[in-house]
């Protein structure tokens, strides 16, 4: 995943207008508009830094002439006391881009540090852990991009590039053979879909078996025992993810289950914000 620089900016001047609409009256009555500083922005916990670019863009929105000088990049660990960058320039314009900057690379460095957690307690196993579709609205790219910076891979994007059977598609198409065989009928004109089917239970996967023609199945919350009798019963034939109650006290009993993909909702959905202030310099 790597980050589209027009959406970004976009985005950016929509959060920029939210925050500082018809314009910022605290700063506006007490700042001189002559008035310049510098600020430098500090790790106050230790974490896996994301969106330093993101943070720059909104400076250089606000004002075209504040200087960012940036000292750790994108996927660097921080440890508490580092500085991170320092912007100098009118007053004003760092006060005014402050918050919406710190909402980004906070949210964004939030992420990374989560993943990285998580990857981390399986990294030897080979499995590989997955976002999902929980994400902030409008922030999907952004968020997916964290993911990567944190070690994590990405799902797909969106309801576009990827078929997903899931229990409602399959429920209203009448049962798990007919989902499948929609989905390939729609794939043997365009065959650059891959086609995942979720299962609810081992009844389920049977008849995903007996359909074949998936790409990857999806184990459902199943517990750690049932996973190991599905991952027999697949014997090797398709891609295994799964998904459903998995957190860092268990993630490692799944990934030693024989599956090959783990998706975790809170990745991107259950945050905690990294912790980062940007003070006088």
């Amino acid at each position: 995943m790597t980050l589209n620089l027009n959406e970004v900016k976009k985005h950016i001047a929509a959060a920029l207008l939210e925050d500082i609409g018809t314009g910022d009256v605290s700063t506006l009555c007490c700042i001189d508009s002559a008035a310049t500083n510098r600020a430098k922005l500090i790790a106050k916990e230790e974490g896996v830094l994301c969106g330093v670019e993101i943070a720059k863009m909104v400076f250089e929105t606000v004002d075209a002439d504040i200087d960012f000088e940036a000292f750790k990049t994108d996927g660097e660990r921080l440890q508490k006391g580092d500085v991170i960058f320092l912007v100098s320039g009118k007053a004003r314009s760092i006060l005014e881009a402050e918050r919406t900057a710190l909402n980004y690379i906070q949210r964004l460095s939030g992420i990374a540090t989560q993943t990285a957690e998580y990857v981390q307690l399986i990294a030897d196993t080979g499995v590989r852990i997955l976002d999902t579709r929980k994400t902030t609205p409008t922030m999907r790219m952004m968020e997916k991009y964290a993911v990567k910076t944190g070690g994590g891979c990405n799902h797909r994007i969106g309801l576009y590039d990827m078929i997903m059977l899931k229990d409602n598609h399959i429920d209203f198409a009448g049962g798990i053979t007919n989902a499948i065989n929609k989905a390939r009928n729609l794939t043997s004109v365009t065959t650059t879909w891959k086609v995942e089917i979720e299962v609810r239970d081992l009844t389920e996967l049977k008849t995903v078996l007996e359909t074949g023609n998936v790409d990857r199945i999806m184990l459902d919350n199943f517990d750690v025992e049932t996973i190991s009798e599905a991952v027999k019963m697949i014997d090797g034939r398709y891609e295994i993810e799964v998904s459903g109650g998995i957190n860092k006290s268990n993630i490692r009993d799944y990934a030693l289950s024989g599956v090959d993909y783990i998706s975790v909702g809170a990745l991107t959905h259950n945050i905690k914000a990294l912790d980062l202030s940007l003070i006088q310099a």
